[in-house]
């Protein structure tokens, strides 16, 4: 992100560099008319250096932003510090299958086989009844979740949610 930089992109069908280019399907959740069954296969996309000139004049390398700073976490004072300086701090944790059915409260994993890793975004912190989480949004559509986000248990890593924490300014 600091050396080459990252181009612009919009929400499916919409602006930027190039627009995302998978449509929005009922990821865990049952499929609606808003949001239709996700396909059976992996969604997998090929890197192409240019931009659409459909949304965008500029090239490919005009339309980067670069950060000026990468950084990385260790501690939830730090997370919290950089959360209120920098902004949203990107994370990931390992998914079980007790996850996928989230609704509400502090998420901690109890029971279920491990499904694999999940990146997504750190955006605050809070405390529920007397237990401490960070708020956390993730990608599988606002009708998953709490709105799309979820709460998972805040100072004991937790699935691994604070082993791998990133920053960027900006």
């Amino acid at each position: 992100m600091t050396r080459t930089g990252v181009v612009t992109g919009g929400n499916y069908g919409g602006s930027g560099c190039k627009p995302y280019e998978f449509a929005p399907c009922a990821h865990h959740v049952p499929p609606s008319t808003k949001y239709p069954a996700c396909p059976s296969s992996e969604y997998s996309a090929t890197c192409e250096k240019s931009c659409q000139s459909s949304y965008t004049d500029k090239s490919y390398d005009e339309d980067k932003t670069k950060g000026s700073d990468a950084f990385g976490l260790n501690s939830v004072s730090e997370m919290q510090q950089a959360i209120m300086s920098t902004g949203p701090l990107a994370v990931s944790f390992t998914v079980y299958s007790d996850f996928p059915t989230y609704k509400s409260g502090v998420y901690k994993h109890t029971s279920g086989s491990m499904l694999g890793g999940h990146a997504v975004l750190m955006v605050g912190w809070g405390v529920e009844d007397g237990q401490d989480y960070w708020i956390i949004k993730n990608s599988w559509n606002e009708q998953w979740g709490d709105g799309g986000f979820f709460k998972i248990a805040r100072g004991n890593d937790e699935c691994g949610i604070e082993s791998d924490v990133s920053g960027i300014k900006f």
